[in-house]
């Protein structure tokens, strides 16, 4: 359950990025408040992620689905362009936080 967790809250880590680069510098109030909610919601299942697994652990991996997940939704939302030496390093980070993932032993 921890893990479900700890995805939830990567996920919510991506929704609150999108809904802050909508929000234009929280000038419209309704993206402003969904960023409001998302990160809250974030913290939220990022602690209870916490109860069962170690931090070292569950930062990294809640940061890097974030991280990964942002770029995506840039890419696809927001027609962000990545250089291959971008792609590359989006790469080694799934790698990372896979690598993380199998040898924590959780």
């Amino acid at each position: 359950m921890a893990w479900v967790s700890l995805i939830v809250a990567g996920f919510f880590e991506m929704f609150w990025a999108t809904t802050m680069k909508l929000s234009e510098g929280f000038s419209k109030l309704n993206y402003s408040l969904l960023t409001l909610v998302g990160m809250v919601a974030s913290f939220y299942f990022l602690a209870k992620a916490l109860h069962s697994l170690p931090m070292s652990l569950a930062y990294p991996v809640w940061t890097g689905i974030g991280a990964v997940g942002s770029i995506f939704i840039g890419v696809l939302l927001f027609k962000d362009r990545l250089s291959l030496a971008t792609i590359f390093f989006v790469i080694l980070l799934i790698t990372g936080i896979i690598g993380i993932k199998f040898t924590s032993g959780h």
